[in-house]
């Protein structure tokens, strides 16, 4: 009996420990369009949604993931929130920002060769499939 409280009395001091240490949250945000004000309204959305949780005691892993013209939020020389993401890049090691490789492969088509993006954008296959996976792992979704 004796063991089976000590047992007892661990797995409630574990379980007790992982709870006041926080939560992890998980959001995926959604940007495809090339208007600053979409841009700036996800930025605005992440950065409140780290500083809620940050308050809470609580982590959050944030993607942003773009696709079709919101590719532009994250091309060298023509993003139009390229500061923000530099800085809000610096600040909060939970936060990633996805390009997609088929959206920019259809840019360098058009430009007619090299379409840098920023030093901050992973490039991932599919800007969808990248939704779709990052929702299947538990991400929640949001689209400015």
């Amino acid at each position: 009996m004796k063991k089976f409280l000590s047992a007892a009395v661990l797995a409630c001091t574990l379980a007790g420990s992982a709870w006041a240490a926080g939560v992890e949250h998980k959001l995926a945000v959604h940007v495809d369009e090339n208007d600053p004000a979409v841009m700036n309204m996800a930025l605005n959305n992440v950065q409140n949604v780290i500083a809620y949780y940050k308050e809470q005691g609580d982590t959050v892993q944030i993607e942003v993931v773009t696709y079709g013209p919101g590719l532009n939020m994250l091309v060298e020389g023509k993003s139009p929130v390229a500061d923000r993401i530099g800085a809000m890049s610096l600040e909060n090691e939970g936060l990633t920002f996805a390009a997609c490789g088929n959206t920019l492969e259809a840019m360098k088509k058009k430009a007619g060769g090299d379409v840098p993006l920023m030093s901050e954008a992973k490039l991932v296959p599919s800007g969808v499939v990248r939704l779709i996976e990052l929702q299947e792992a538990g991400y929640a979704y949001v689209r400015p």
